[in-house]
Formats: structure tokens, sequence, C-alpha cells
């Protein structure tokens, strides 16, 4: 399989590992997202791997169906310093390009519409609670 060729026709626990591990790869090493999550998750690999492991169960309740994730990540996002619209544009995406190269075109258009209107929804209750 060559590197153009999507790996994944569909969307599972392992598929979302392999997502996730190579996004946060390069949303870590990103001159904008980089600072941003160094800044709330740190450098640590134990700090990483459980922030990893809590985007899973998100991703995998969101995709999935699960249930597995019992956070509130409104609150979480909205207590970013800073965090604006351009992080959102850039997270999305880095997101996209991850998904489309690991995903069959079925598959990546899933989780980009999942991950577009999950960044949309951030950001109006990001502006909600600043303005409040």
């Amino acid at each position: 399989m060559t590197h153009a060729d999507p790996q994944y026709p569909r969307i599972d626990d392992t598929s979302l590992a392999r997502l996730l591990v190579e996004f946060y790869a390069a949303a870590r090493l990103d001159p904008l997202l980089g600072p941003v999550f160094q800044q709330m998750v740190g450098e640590d690999d134990e700090a990483w791997a459980r922030h990893l492991g809590r985007v899973h169960d998100f991703w995998s309740s969101v995709t999935l169906g699960t249930g597995r994730y019992g956070g509130r990540p409104m609150q979480a996002h909205a207590g970013i310093p800073g965090l604006d619209a351009q992080h959102f544009q850039r997270w999305l995406a880095l997101f996209t390009e991850t998904t489309e190269r690991l995903f069959t075109p079925p598959a990546a258009a899933f989780l980009r519409d999942k991950a577009e209107r999950m960044g949309q929804a951030l950001q109006q209750g990001i502006a909600l609670a600043r303005s409040a």
C-alpha cells in the first residue's frame, strides 16, 4: 500500500487510535497549535498518554456511540487562554489532512464533518462563556 492509499475503510477503535496518534504528533510540532498543547498538556509522555486516552474516549463516543467519554469539552476549551478561530481552523486543517491520508473518502468525510461541527459548537460556546 502506498502512502497515498488510505488504509482504513471504516472507523473503529484501532483506526481512531492511529488517527489520534498521528494527528497529535503533527499538532505538537505545529507552530500555532504546538505551544497551546505544550501549555495545556505539557511535554511529559505520561501526560500525553492521558490526554490521548481522553481524546480517544471522546472520539469513540462521538463516532462509535461507546459512551466512554464523560468529560466536559466545552469547559476545558473555554479555559484555554487566547484560543480563537485561527486555532480551530488550523486544528481542522491538520485533522482533515490526517483523516484523508488514513481513511477512505467516506470515512474521512464522516470524521471531517464531526470535527467541523465540534469546532463550530466549541467556538460558539467559548464566545458565550467569554461574553458572560
